[in-house]
């Protein structure tokens, strides 16, 4: 066991749900509400790795902070009745993370509820933590809020740590906290985020399979 906890994003690094979910959720909002705003699929992923999901919608949107508070109700409910697929290989990297004894944690912003529920049909294991949307947002990705609590409730240091992540909020924050971090780069191909990301960490891995490897 390499880490003794495994510290995963949800979006894009454990399940493929921005392009079947999150996206789609974007664009049926912008169509009914605001039919002038377009954004391609890899523009939004680009705007959700920098400047960030918040600032995207507030200021290259221009929602207003009450359709903020809408659009969050309008993709909470679309993601409701929506569940994603795993990574082929995820689940085997996890089972053998729980089997040698270790952790695994979730610091997303999604929603815990539909984590679980993607968890659930996926057959991935339970997570021994979740922290999501439903945070407090000062204690919300970036900040290292969430890996000191991981940190004092399973005893754990730093270097037993490592954060999974495809954006820079994830990224951000395991800096912050002083732990190791792995760019999961497997589910778009974006050079500017991944040049990004190969910039600030030496872990950058393309594909689960080379992730698994890693972990061996």
């Amino acid at each position: 066991m390499k880490y003794k906890c495994l510290v995963f994003d949800h979006d894009d690094t454990t399940v493929n749900s921005t392009a079947t979910i999150h996206y789609p959720s974007f664009v049926e909002y912008m169509k009914r509400y605001h039919p002038e705003i377009n954004y391609s699929l890899e523009e939004y992923v680009k705007y959700n790795f920098y400047p960030g999901v918040l600032e995207f919608f507030k200021e290259m949107c221009g929602l207003s902070d009450e359709e903020m508070k809408e659009e969050e109700i309008f993709w909470y409910e679309y993601a409701r009745t929506h569940v994603a697929d795993a990574f082929p290989g995820i689940k085997e990297i996890m089972e053998r993370q729980k089997a040698e004894g270790g952790y695994i944690a979730v610091v997303s912003h999604s929603y815990a509820e539909n984590i679980l529920r993607d968890y659930e049909h996926n057959a991935l294991p339970k997570p021994d933590i979740i922290f999501g949307w439903e945070q407090p947002l000062e204690e919300r990705k970036p900040a290292p809020v969430p890996i000191y609590k991981i940190e004092e409730k399973f005893n754990l240091e730093p270097k037993d740590i490592l954060m999974i992540d495809d954006l820079k909020p994830g990224l951000d924050m395991a800096k912050a906290a002083g732990i190791d971090f792995a760019a999961a780069c497997w589910c778009f191909d974006i050079p500017e985020n991944e040049q990004h990301m190969r910039a600030n960490t030496p872990y950058v891995f393309k594909s689960v399979s080379e992730f698994a490897d890693f972990l061996n």
